[in-house]
């Protein structure tokens, strides 16, 4: 929106999963200050208050603006309902890649009473319900939805089962108020897997699952408040990006939950495949244990340094709030990040119409809390993971890589967003492109 006339100072929050971050930003774009706090989860608030406190109290700021975007939700917990236990697996991880989930219990066969207390105690945000391909058997799938049906569950369920039971499975689930959604099956042919509807469905479970704090609880105040995804507020900080550099931008968030990657090309348009992806299971943090799982996978990471990683990996998960005291501890919380970075980047290239290039190309950002380091050997380090990668490396080619160590993107974006051009993109030049 177009503002006229002087405008007070804002207060740029970014509400994490594990971490809320406030930054201080004067109306010509200004950066005046940053605070964090641990996102308090009881009541998200008093953490969001107190980062305001922090920010604001030294320079003595009058009653500046507050905009804020979230990720207090984190990324989305995945379960998955099949017949077949390879096949499941299989389709649960593909769909949940790149939608912002994570897959966290895998059932095949039917489901009787103690599969569903089994299910329940997973926790999930969402369950993916599946059957086999077209010309089987539909009764386990039938079965399986009788019984979700039937079960204290309420969180929604994504449904791509078999084409010809799909109605009835349906129809099933939403007598009793299930909330459904139904796609394309997923395994339409033996040995066929076909991902990509049941993933915009899980995507779009994501979208209204990622702000957090939104059950009966969740304070009002909070809800008017972050009305913006945080994977929003990066995007839209890409975009002046790829206007200020004059070439397209690619920008990497890592986050303690999730990792996302967005690429805003200089001419606006999204030809060639998604401008954003979200992995759930990829974090420094909760989702730390995804990085060390899928880096292996993926053949970055071999077994000695694998158990090299293994305890702290195991630390970073069961304490949210961890940070490392030493150079050792913050050496591998800047390696488990750079692989975060390397793994969502990959993945984010074979979402496009060619993943050995992305037209346009002419800069690389890498942002997040863990950035927040000014050692120029160290940052040197986290660049050249990226370009070292044999996957990227074609693609990055000489792109100019830079590190947000002074956490500008988010709050960039949250100004934009705001009307406050201006001052989104002094507060990038003066940071990332000086």
């Amino acid at each position: 929106m177009s503002l006229d006339g002087p405008q007070p100072a804002a207060v740029c929050l970014d509400v994490g999963s594990a971490w809320t971050k406030a930054v201080l930003v004067q109306p010509d774009g200004g950066l005046a200050g940053f605070a964090a706090h641990l996102t308090t989860p009881t009541d998200v608030l008093t953490g969001i208050d107190a980062a305001v406190r922090a920010v604001t109290a030294p320079g003595g700021t009058a009653a500046p603006d507050l905009l804020a975007c979230s990720s207090a939700g984190g990324g989305l917990r995945l379960a998955v309902v099949g017949t077949e236990k390879l096949s499941s697996t299989e389709a649960g991880h593909r769909v949940a890649h790149s939608a912002g989930s994570r897959v966290v219990h895998v059932h095949s066969g039917p489901l009787d009473a103690a599969d569903v207390r089994a299910l329940r105690g997973s926790r999930p945000g969402v369950v993916l319900l599946i059957g086999g391909p077209d010309d089987d058997d539909p009764r386990v799938l039938l079965h399986n939805a009788a019984q979700l049906a039937r079960a204290r569950v309420r969180y929604p369920i994504v449904l791509a089962g078999n084409t010809g039971a799909r109605g009835t499975a349906l129809s099933v689930l939403r007598s009793t108020g299930r909330t459904v959604v139904a796609c394309d099956n997923v395994l339409p042919r033996a040995g066929e897997l076909v991902p990509g509807p049941a993933r915009e469905a899980v995507a779009g479970v994501f979208a209204r699952h990622v702000l957090g704090a939104r059950g009966p609880g969740a304070a009002p105040r909070f809800r008017r408040m972050a009305r913006l995804m945080t994977p929003d507020a990066v995007g839209r900080a890409a975009a002046v990006l790829a206007r200020l550099a004059g070439a397209g931008a690619l920008v990497v968030d890592v986050g303690c939950a999730m990792t996302d990657v967005h690429f805003a090309p200089l001419d606006g348009s999204s030809v060639g495949g998604p401008r954003c992806t979200v992995e759930g299971d990829l974090g420094v943090r909760c989702a730390a244990a995804g990085v060390l799982l899928e880096g292996q996978t993926e053949g970055i990471v071999d077994p000695v340094e694998a158990d090299l990683l293994g305890p702290t990996v195991e630390r970073m998960a069961a304490e949210t709030g961890y940070v490392p005291r030493d150079p050792g501890g913050a050496a591998e919380d800047r390696r488990i990040a750079a692989l975060a970075a390397v793994i969502a980047v990959r993945r984010h290239l074979k979402s496009l119409e060619d993943p050995g290039a992305i037209p346009g190309l002419g800069l690389v950002v890498l942002t997040g809390g863990v950035f927040r380091q000014r050692d120029p050997d160290r940052l040197a380090a986290l660049i050249a993971t990226l370009r070292a990668d044999s996957v990227l490396a074609p693609v990055l080619g000489t792109v100019p890589v830079v590190v947000d160590t002074d956490f500008t993107v988010a709050p960039a974006g949250l100004l934009a967003e705001d009307g406050r051009t201006a001052a989104a993109e002094a507060l990038l030049r003066d940071h990332l492109l000086g």
